[in-house]
């Protein structure tokens, strides 16, 4: 019976001519050939993603440099101003208390209070010190006070106001300390 089957099969079969054997070798050619060119179209997709991603990264790499290199840059303008508002505020707690209705004290008083505003604007802001708890992050201690009034390792007395700018110290609060 498998004989027969088999005999049955190949006379079904027609007899393969050669332009049919030629057509077949040139599909395959084609397709072998198709084959290639899609594999070279994946690499060349893969190649201009991994740069895509590549210069995505760059960019955001260099956002952040210049987004740094400006904080450094107003950090340092901003340590410039305050020994000026420093002297704004010395020289404003020695005025008499008869010459504050003075123009010329007034006058003086709208500049540092402008002066602080803007500051306040771009981001700088004092640390609070007087009867915080003493943080070495913000403050730095220069001397130990007694005090019977507040807890040890608080901060008694302000010497010089620190103020950071946006989330970092640009200078630290000199301050004494109740003693423990």
């Amino acid at each position: 019976d498998a004989e027969e089957l088999k005999e049955e099969e190949t006379e079904d079969e027609e007899p393969v001519s050669k332009e049919d054997k030629k057509a077949a070798k040139k599909q395959a050619k084609l397709n072998k050939k198709e084959d290639s060119y899609k594999e070279k179209i994946d690499q060349l997709e893969d190649r201009v993603k991994r740069q895509m991603a590549e210069f995505e990264n760059f960019r955001k790499r260099t956002d952040k440099e210049k987004q740094a290199m400006f904080d450094t840059g107003a950090k340092s303008v901003i340590e410039k101003i305050l020994p000026v508002v420093d002297n704004f505020e010395r020289g404003l707690a020695t005025v008499p208390e008869e010459s504050k209705e003075d123009p010329f004290v007034d006058g003086m008083n709208r500049i540092y209070k402008q002066l602080m505003t803007e500051l306040e604007n771009i981001g700088v802001k004092p640390i609070e010190a007087v009867g915080q708890e003493f943080d070495p992050n913000l403050h730095n201690a220069v001397m130990q006070v007694e005090n019977d009034e507040l807890e040890p390792g608080t901060v008694a007395q302000e010497l010089l106001k620190g103020y950071m700018y946006r989330d970092t110290v640009v200078r630290h609060s000199m301050v004494a300390v109740v003693q423990e």
